[in-house]
């Protein structure tokens, strides 16, 4: 018997949990199997009674027979012992000649026992073999049995058979009366013992003995004599007939002890009921495994809903590739990115209808380097098209598609639409810049007053040395070496006032972002030569201080002199209340390695009053400021331009000022560039 398990259609006709529960379709399988198993029953039931029928018809044949041949040897021994009563009746024969002829019958036939001589009367003459107490006169069977057998014979002139009688142990007998007559007168009779065990034994064939036990009961049931005395483990089918002649209600009992030919039935009835067996065992598991199935199924199909619809409402588009970078899969978010359907999409191969045809070079390089495993970690962008021709700006992370066997497949990439986003950002860019440009301006603003006069010292010193050159000229009195060291200090004032001019123009002027090496102690000395005067004006002393060598950082010359300028001026405004002798801005460069490999530290330390608490936690966020006229976004500048330089900005206390106070302004940016001093 064979099931076969075939997808989706088994799957249902087996999806009940119970029999039959959920249809009469799913209960089939079982019922037929019960049915088999019913018909099969019945079927053995019936070759079962066929086969007691044919025992019983082969018991009775085999007893028949077996009857049949006692009977046989009956009628030999009759006609022996009236061989022998008719030779009794023709001559006179003295005591040994009839212990001869009697030895003679007795030992041709080993079912008689013993042959009796009676007289007229019925009493024993002669004997042999010679006995000393005949078991027929014993009183326990009653009255003689041979006395009613030797009246019957007497009587009618015939042979007559007694009532069985017990011998010695457990061996029983019965007799055969034959009347012997001299003329026409009944002188007397012969009596032959027949011993019930050695018929039994001597007429009984062996292949009877093998399959039956055959009894001789009375009509009381009491066992008279038996062939194959064992004991039947249970009850067995026997069959019963009449034993007459003798008669006087003897039976013949044959009861089965063996039954041949039913080893192989036996085995094949086993065999059957155990594949059955097996048949319904594995119709049950296979139930409940394709139970188990349909369910894992209904909860994929489930988790399958769930996931769909959750990938549909994702606005990151899921695009699948396998190993030779054909498209296997793509969710709705990338199909409405790109503009073209999913059967559209799903296997095209490079080139892909969405990559840009002047950027094809540089697409087909990167999916070279996707499809060879050097996918960037942190992502990657790329343009790409749309159906209609638009661009736009795609972020893509890519990672292995890996199978449920472990077998990496393909690959599985998330596309994200950064147009607008990168819009954004460019947006915040310039303003961030225009606002940078406004606190430079700002910066200049406040520092107008200052800057006007530093710049008129050495105009006014000009304009004093051009006037004494020429009044010396129109005197005529001048000598040249005199002339031409008035010149010198006059072109040194020009330098100087140039010097001024161009720091403030390259300060306040607005430009793109120029990030290069540059040397982050010429920006501090410069910003330090600017804001000079505002210092001297606050009575406030610089102090610049810078390892021998300072290593170069990659950044924007105008932006870090912004952040050194803000600091300075913060320090500068932070000692307005300081006592003179305590107003020291100091200003150091130098590298340390606790800050990272190589970065350079640059630190400016007021002795002003110190930073609150309360004030220290918002000090950076954009609009604080505990100034009465400050916007609040000059510290948030300055951290914005040191994160976007890779460094960062802090501040932490620093020793001295009013009352132990003081702050000191920390950022670090890294090392890189030539070596500058």
């Amino acid at each position: 018997m064979s099931l076969s398990v075939n997808g989706t259609a088994v799957s249902k006709f087996f999806s009940g949990t119970g029999l039959g529960h959920r249809g009469p379709m799913q209960a089939m399988p079982v019922v037929a199997m019960v049915l088999v198993v019913l018909l099969l029953g019945v079927f053995l039931w019936l070759l079962h009674r066929s086969e007691r029928e044919e025992e019983t018809l082969t018991l009775i044949k085999d007893i028949l027979w077996v009857e049949q041949n006692l009977h046989f040897q009956l009628t030999s021994d009759e006609e022996k012992l009236q061989h022998l009563a008719e030779t009794l009746g023709r001559e006179d024969t003295d005591p040994a000649r009839f212990a001869a002829m009697a030895r003679y019958v007795v030992t041709a036939n080993p079912a008689i026992q013993r042959v009796v001589r009676l007289d007229a009367q019925g009493r024993p003459l002669l004997s042999e073999p010679p006995v000393e107490d005949d078991p027929t006169q014993d009183d326990a069977f009653g009255p003689s049995p041979r006395a009613d057998a030797f009246l019957i014979a007497q009587s009618s002139g015939r042979r007559a058979y007694s009532a069985p009688y017990r011998l010695e142990g457990t061996d029983s007998a019965f007799e055969i009366v034959i009347p012997v007559f001299k003329g026409q007168e009944f002188a007397g009779a012969l009596a032959g013992v027949l011993s019930i065990d050695a018929m039994l034994t001597h007429h009984v064939p062996w292949w009877f003995a093998q399959r039956y036990q055959l009894e001789v009961v009375d009509p009381y049931g009491a066992v008279l004599g038996a062939k194959s005395r064992i004991d039947v483990p249970e009850p067995r089918h026997s069959h019963t007939v009449a034993f007459d002649p003798p008669g006087h209600g003897l039976m013949l009992v044959a009861t089965v002890h063996q039954s041949g030919g039913n080893v192989g039935r036996n085995i094949l009835v086993s065999a059957i009921f155990a594949l059955t067996a097996s048949a319904l065992w594995s119709l049950w598991a296979v139930r409940r495994h394709i139970d188990r199935r349909i369910r894992a199924e209904e909860a994929l199909r489930a988790e399958h809903a769930f996931r769909k619809a959750m990938e549909d409402s994702l606005t990151v588009g899921m695009r699948a590739r396998d190993l030779e970078g054909r498209i296997i899969y793509v969710n709705p978010a990338f199909c409405r990115m790109v503009g073209w359907t999913a059967e559209e999409l799903v296997g095209s191969g490079p080139v892909m209808p969405y990559w840009l045809p002047e950027d094809r070079e540089h697409t087909e390089e990167v999916f070279r380097a996707v499809l060879a495993g050097n996918a960037p970690p942190n992502g990657f962008e790329l343009r790409f098209r749309r159906s209609n021709g638009e661009r736009f700006d795609a972020l893509i992370y890519e990672a292995p598609l890996i199978d449920a066997r472990g077998r990496h497949t393909g690959w599985m990439g998330s596309v994200l639409d950064i147009t607008e986003r990168k819009r954004a950002e460019e947006l915040a860019r310039r303003q961030q810049e225009r606002l940078q440009h406004t606190a430079r301006l700002i910066t200049m603003g406040e520092m107008a007053s200052t800057l006007a006069h530093e710049l008129n010292q050495p105009l006014s010193a000009i304009a004093s040395y051009c006037t004494g050159c020429l009044n010396r000229l129109r005197a005529g009195s001048i000598q040249p070496d005199e002339l031409a060291t008035a010149l010198d200090k006059l072109s040194a004032q020009a330098r100087r006032a140039g010097q001024i001019i161009r720091r403030i123009h390259d300060f306040v002027r607005k430009s793109e972002p120029n990030v290069a090496p540059c040397c982050l102690v010429g920006v501090v000395e410069d910003c330090v030569a600017l804001m000079e005067a505002d210092a001297k004006q606050q009575g406030v002393r610089l102090v610049l201080e810078t390892d021998g060598a300072i290593p170069a950082v990659a950044g924007d010359r105008i932006l870090l002199q912004q952040v050194v300028t803000n600091l300075m001026r913060n320090g500068i405004e932070a000692m307005a209340g300081s006592r003179p002798e305590e107003r020291v801005l100091s200003i150091s460069v130098q590298v340390a390695s606790q800050a990272g490999d190589g970065a350079v530290i640059t630190r400016i330390r007021d002795r002003g009053c110190g930073i609150s608490p309360e004030n220290a936690e918002k000090l950076f966020s954009p609009f604080f400021t505990t100034k009465t006229e400050g916007m609040g976004m000059g510290l948030n500048i300055c951290r914005s331009i040191i994160e976007h330089h890779q460094g960062r900005l802090w501040f932490e206390p620093a020793p001295g000022g009013v009352a132990g106070g003081g702050t000191a302004f920390v950022f670090s940016l890294p090392a890189g560039g030539p070596v500058g001093s």
